[in-house]
C-alpha cells in the first residue's frame, strides 16, 4: 500500500474515493466544521478539505484539493512518515507538523489521523488539523524568558535554588554549587544543596530541620536565622537564607525558592571589629585609671582643702566613667548593654568613695540600653549618689538610698532615692554644679529630670533607651 501512495499509481480497475461522496448531513457537517478537516487518498493526493482548512492557508478549494498533500509540508520527511504510519492502520494524534500557507508563512500544527480500510484495501485518510502556531510561539515565548531567568539566576553571586512542595532540589545555580563546595542531585537533595548545616553557635543541624524545611512544612517565608554550611572539604561557610514558598494561582503550596548569602566576609570584619575594640576598650580603661589614679595623687598632697573637694569630685566621676567602660563593646553584644550589670557596676565604685554606713540598695532593674547611654548616665548617676549622700542623710554619714533603672519598649527611667529631709532642686540648683549637670546630661540623652519631694527626695532621669550622646 505505501508503494502505491509513494508512486502515485493506482491500481487498474480499483476506484478511486475520490470525489468524497456523503451523506448530506454529514457532508453539511465536514464542510462547516470549525476544525480543520481533510482527507488523502492512497496516491498522497488531497481527496477533499473543509472551508476551516482551506482558511487555516489561505487557499482556494482548487489551490488544494487534488493536490499531492506533500506541497504543503514544510518537512519532507515528516509527511512522508506520516503517510507511511497511516498505510499501516497506525493512529495519529497530535502528530507536530509544519505547514506552508499561501502568503508563505510556516504554520505549526498537530494533525490527528486514522486511515479508511476495506478489505485491506487504503481508501482514504480522515485526518484534523489544529493550528497549534501561537501556542507554539507562547511556548517558545515562554521557554527563552525562562532561559533568561535562569541566566540571571546564574549570573548572582548569591547561591540560589528551588525546591518542590516535597522538598526535592530542582534547580540550583552556579553560586550554590560553589558555596556548597558540591554537586548538587536534582530530584535527590533535600531541602537544601549543603552537604551538612550547622547553627551558627556550630551545632549540627538536621537538613529537615533547616530553614528551608521550616518555610514548606509552615508555608511561610523565614527570616533572621544564620546558619553554618559544612563543605565535604571541611569548611565552614557562614550565611543568611531567604527561604520562600512558592505557590500557583490558587494559593496552592508548589515548591519554595531559598537564597544563601555568604556573610564569610561580614564575619571576618565582625571579627577584626571586635579585636579593635577589645584593644580600644583596654586603652581607655588604662587612660582612665591612670587618670583616677593622678586626680587621687593630686588631691592628697594638695593643701587646700577646696582643692580636695574638687579634686574628689572629679576623680569620682572619672572611677563612674571608667565603671561604665568596662560594660561596653561586649564580645556577645557589642552595641548594647545590660541595665542591671551597668548599675551594679557604677555603684560599685561609688561606694569606694563613701562611708561604709551610708546603704545603697538596688531596686528592680531590667532591660538594655544603647552604648551611647552609659557615658552620660555614668555621671547622672554618680551625680545623684553624690547629692544624695552630701545632702540627703543631711551630712549625718549614715542612710539608705535605693537605686533603680527600668527600660521599657521607648523610655528609661533612672531614679536615685534617699530618706533625707528632701529639698528644691531650684534652690538647691543654685549651690551645686552637680545638679546643674544633671540637667545637661539628661538634655544630652533627649532626657528629663525631675525631684519628687519628702519625706527623703526622689530624683527621676527619664529618657529615650535609643537616644545617642550629642
Amino acid at each position: 500500500m505505501h508503494d502505491m501512495i509513494s508512486d502515485g499509481v493506482w491500481p487498474v480497475g480499483e476506484p478511486k474515493p475520490f470525489p468524497l461522496e456523503l451523506p448530506f448531513d454529514l457532508e453539511d457537517f465536514f464542510e462547516n466544521a470549525t476544525i480543520a478537516l481533510h482527507s488523502v487518498g492512497p496516491d498522497g493526493c488531497i481527496l477533499h478539505a473543509n472551508k476551516a482548512e482551506l482558511d487555516l492557508l489561505g487557499y482556494a478549494a482548487g489551490e488544494f484539493i487534488g493536490h499531492p498533500i506533500s506541497e504543503f509540508h514544510a518537512d519532507q520527511a515528516v509527511i512522508a512518515d506520516i503517510l507511511a504510519r497511516l498505510s499501516r492502520g497506525e493512529k495519529l494524534v497530535k502528530y507536530p507538523a509544519r505547514l506552508r500557507a499561501k502568503d508563505g508563512s510556516v504554520r505549526h500544527v498537530e494533525i490527528s489521523s486514522s486511515a479508511n480500510i476495506r478489505d485491506g484495501k487504503f481508501l482514504n485518510t480522515r485526518c484534523i488539523t489544529v493550528d497549534v502556531t501561537e501556542l507554539k510561539r507562547a511556548r517558545s515565548r515562554l521557554q527563552e524568558k525562562q532561559s533568561e531567568f535562569e541566566q540571571v539566576l546564574e549570573a548572582l553571586p548569591a547561591a540560589v535554588y528551588t525546591t518542590d512542595a516535597d522538598g526535592k532540589v530542582t534547580y540550583y545555580n552556579r553560586a550554590a554549587g560553589e558555596l556548597a563546595g558540591r554537586t548538587p542531585q536534582i530530584g535527590k537533595d533535600e531541602w537544601c544543596v549543603t552537604w551538612r548545616l550547622r547553627t551558627s553557635d556550630g551545632n549540627p543541624l538536621p537538613l529537615e530541620q533547616c530553614p528551608m524545611a521550616v518555610a514548606i512544612r509552615e508555608n511561610r517565608p523565614v527570616r533572621g536565622v544564620e546558619a553554618l554550611a559544612e563543605r565535604p572539604d571541611g569548611r565552614l561557610v557562614p550565611f543568611l537564607p531567604f527561604p520562600t514558598p512558592l505557590r500557583d494561582a490558587t494559593g496552592r503550596l508548589v515548591g519554595a525558592v531559598n537564597m544563601l548569602v555568604d556573610i564569610s566576609d561580614r564575619k571576618a570584619a565582625e571579627s577584626q571589629m571586635k579585636v579593635l575594640l577589645a584593644e580600644l576598650n583596654h586603652r581607655v580603661k588604662n587612660n582612665l585609671q591612670m587618670l583616677f589614679s593622678l586626680l587621687q595623687n593630686t588631691r592628697r598632697r594638695t593643701r587646700s582643702d577646696e582643692a580636695r573637694a574638687v579634686l574628689k569630685d572629679a576623680a569620682q566621676r572619672v572611677s563612674a566613667m571608667a565603671a561604665a567602660q568596662q560594660l561596653l563593646y561586649d564580645a556577645r553584644n557589642p552595641h548594647r548593654y545590660q541595665a542591671e550589670d551597668f548599675l551594679k557596676a557604677v555603684l560599685e565604685a561609688a561606694r569606694q568613695s563613701f562611708e561604709k554606713t551610708v546603704n545603697i540598695t538596688v531596686e528592680p532593674t531590667s532591660g538594655e540600653l544603647t552604648n551611647e547611654t552609659a557615658m552620660p548616665l555614668a555621671l547622672i548617676l554618680n551625680e545623684l549618689l553624690t547629692n544624695a549622700v552630701k545632702h540627703g542623710i543631711n551630712g549625718r554619714g549614715t542612710g539608705s538610698i535605693k537605686v533603680g533603672l527600668t527600660c521599657g519598649s521607648e523610655t528609661c527611667a533612672l531614679h536615685v532615692e534617699d530618706d533625707g529631709p528632701g529639698f528644691s532642686p531650684d534652690e538647691a540648683a543654685s549651690r551645686s554644679s552637680g545638679l546643674n549637670l544633671i540637667k545637661g546630661l539628661a538634655s544630652q540623652l533627649n532626657g528629663t529630670f525631675e525631684v519628687m519631694p519628702g519625706p527623703g527626695a526622689r530624683c527621676v532621669v527619664r529618657f529615650d533607651s535609643g537616644a545617642n550622646a550629642h
